[in-house]
């Protein structure tokens, strides 16, 4: 099995993914809600325990190193996996909107484009592990999509506006990771390349990376969020770790996540179109009709 964009095998990955999530929307829609919980509830919990569970299969097995630096959540993928089976439980609106868009985007962004396993210098060996990177990633837009599909969930295109800020949070929880993993001796101190954007950085916290996609973040950040302000290295260039993408993530993911709620939610919108279009026109009639003498 080796995975090249556009091969047999990057398609049969979709198609399975693809053939998964409409079998089980079918095996679960005419399931009572409390089973469709504890079905989608089990994927993400097998999907955290494989976490943990693939140091026991290459190249983790054989590199002492990477299985203590991948054992953590140090990416937004793996902080979705480790905080999705709490938020799925949770009864917060908010979190599950973020669950949802984040997930979705994410989940179907890495098996179209699936970064790891094209990466692998030895795909043969580490077969294993490419069968759990597209499990993982299916479960990352699966559930949530199947959380709104069977009603577990309703999307509002008016809590968008709160996505970027769980964004944000976890990326803190994922520095929270960061600092622990090296202050505990699991990796290199990152303090040693402090002024690298390209080192343990994947998530792009420190500062966007030099590749194409950091640059599409950085055209809106303030020039002021781009200089170290005081200290030893006060006036040299290094973005603001983690407030870098306050604007950046506004800007992005709140039209975006808009754009994909009215997929689920256009009558709600157009239905509040209308209302708001006729206040105004009501509002312009009422300015035009002459206050009644007494």
């Amino acid at each position: 099995m080796i995975i090249e964009m556009f091969n047999s095998w990057y398609f049969f990955w979709i198609t399975l993914a693809v053939c998964a999530t409409v079998g089980l929307y079918f095996i679960l829609s005419n399931r009572s809600k409390k089973t469709k919980i504890i079905v989608l509830e089990s994927i993400l919990i097998f999907g955290l325990a494989l976490h943990f569970l693939k140091v026991f299969i290459p190249p983790y097995c054989n590199d002492h190193d990477r299985m203590l630096r991948d054992m953590w959540f140090t990416n937004i993928c793996g902080a979705n996996i480790a905080l999705f089976p709490i938020i799925f439980l949770s009864k917060s609106k908010h979190a599950k909107d973020y669950m949802f868009y984040l997930g979705l985007i994410s989940g179907v962004l890495a098996i179209l484009y699936p970064l790891e396993p094209l990466e692998k210098s030895n795909q043969l060996l580490e077969q294993a592990d490419i069968a759990r990177f597209y499990f993982h990633h299916w479960e990352l837009f699966a559930v949530p999509l199947l959380m709104v599909l069977l009603k577990l969930h309703t999307l509002d295109y008016r809590r968008v506006w709160s996505v970027p800020f769980y964004f944000l949070a976890v990326l803190g929880f994922i520095v929270v990771n960061q600092v622990l993993q090296s202050e505990l001796g699991f990796v290199d101190l990152r303090n040693d390349n402090m002024l690298s954007p390209n080192y343990k950085n994947s998530s792009m916290i420190w500062g966007p990376r030099s590749d194409a996609l950091g640059k599409i973040f950085t055209w809106c950040v303030p020039e002021f969020m781009r200089t170290i302000p005081v200290g030893e290295y006060a006036g040299m260039q290094k973005f603001w770790p983690l407030l870098w993408m306050i604007i950046p993530s506004l800007i992005y993911f709140i039209p975006l996540s808009f754009l994909i709620s009215l997929i689920w939610g256009w009558k709600h919108f157009a239905r509040d179109m209308k209302w708001l279009f006729d206040k105004i026109k009501n509002l312009g009639k009422a300015k035009k009709t002459p206050s009644n003498e007494n």
